[in-house]
């Protein structure tokens, strides 16, 4: 058996997007360390729970702060050195590629990243943000130079990483996303009346603003209409204030019902699921979404495209458009006998594609070496 360290950042992510992994990796057999930056005691007793050990060390989720991503590699080695792992899986930007390049000097372990997304980094803009984006082209090349394999949750992220020359195509895998897991989120009766919800951290790149503005335009022609969202703040540069969240509600476009631990309520009560994200890997709460038979409206970009069947259980948007949003919106709402049949179609696709188990059995095939493609 071996001894596997899952590295990432926010301590939560282990525990409600990772979770089913460990446990699985754990039933398995296999030593699992959970890693991650500031966990709360609850948390470290929720892995101990799953018989994962935690490790704390210290990340700075957002920007490049030489002082502060040094300490983060620097540690991470120590670490590494100390538990001498067997495998690292490694997931989002900062622990890729720091864990990736710490992992480097190991003899005997094997370093997987999965890509759960291109993100902020990515967007090429004015010269600040394309000198961003070559910087971070060229770290991940050097943290992946040794991966024994990149795994992806779309094929859009895969052809970005191999055309830009960041990994070979031999050593990429592809998976559904992280899965959802069915018992979980099951189906539950949609309301009679439309309220549309937006499940996001209140970032631009989410597509937040273009929901509000779109929200706004709809509720002129259909008053009754209701538009939530929920969500955390986030501090990264691309993060909403909650000075125009208040904004926002203030005009009547939008309820904001905060931030939650548990999203099914908030599912529950709502009648169709809007993301218009500007890219995703594959977006976690669109699949929670489905796997309780709510039709979905979101956006014709990486990850995103991959969670709808035009029509059949929704609808794709350009993203940034905020006349095509508006437009999807105001079709849900004069058809509302469609919805159901969508409802129906959604299910069955996180049934058939995005299930927990089939997602944690492809990625445990990558990790021990079994072999998947």
């Amino acid at each position: 058996m071996s001894k596997i360290i899952v590295l990432g950042a926010l301590p939560s992510s282990l525990v409600n997007f990772r979770g089913e992994l460990l446990k699985s990796l754990v039933e398995a057999g296999h030593e699992v360390i959970g890693m991650a930056s500031g966990a709360t005691e609850q948390e470290i007793e929720q892995l101990k729970l799953m018989k994962v050990r935690y490790v704390n060390y210290d990340v700075q989720r957002n920007g490049l702060n030489p002082i502060s991503d040094f300490k983060t590699l620097w540690q991470l080695r120590a670490i590494f050195k100390r538990e001498k792992p067997d495998i690292i899986l490694a997931y989002t930007i900062k622990p890729v590629i720091w864990g990736g390049i710490a992992a480097k000097r190991l003899t005997g372990c094997r370093f997987y990243a999965l890509i759960t997304g291109l993100g902020f980094a990515f967007q090429r803009g004015g010269l600040k943000r394309n000198i961003l984006v070559s910087l971070v082209v060229k770290l991940y090349r050097n943290a992946l130079s040794k991966a024994s394999g990149v795994i992806f949750q779309n094929s859009d992220n895969r052809v970005v990483f191999i055309d830009m020359g960041i990994c070979p195509q031999e050593k990429t895998y592809q998976v559904n996303g992280s899965g959802v897991k069915l018992e979980h989120f099951k189906p539950a009766k949609l309301p009679d009346k439309p309220v549309f919800l937006l499940i996001a951290r209140l970032l631009g790149d989410k597509g937040i603003r273009e929901y509000a503005e779109a929200a706004m335009a709809v509720k002129r022609k259909h008053p009754h209409a209701i538009f939530q969202l929920v969500g955390p703040e986030d501090p990264s540069p691309d993060g909403i204030k909650m000075s125009e969240v208040d904004s926002w509600q203030q005009q009547g476009a939008i309820q904001y019902l905060g931030a939650t631990t548990d999203v099914r309520p908030f599912i529950k009560n709502c009648s169709i699921f809007v993301l218009p994200s500007y890219h995703e890997g594959m977006p976690r709460t669109v699949l929670e979404a489905m796997a309780m038979s709510r039709p979905i409206l979101t956006t014709d970009v990486p990850g995103c495209r991959n969670t709808v069947i035009e029509g059949v259980n929704g609808f794709l948007v350009e993203k940034g458009n905020v006349e095509q949003l508006a437009d999807k919106l105001n079709w849900y709402i004069e058809n509302q006998p469609r919805w159901g049949e969508m409802a129906q179609a959604s299910y069955k696709i996180a049934v058939e594609k995005f299930d927990v188990k089939k997602v944690n059995t492809e990625l445990m095939s990558i990790l021990l070496g079994r072999g998947y493609e």
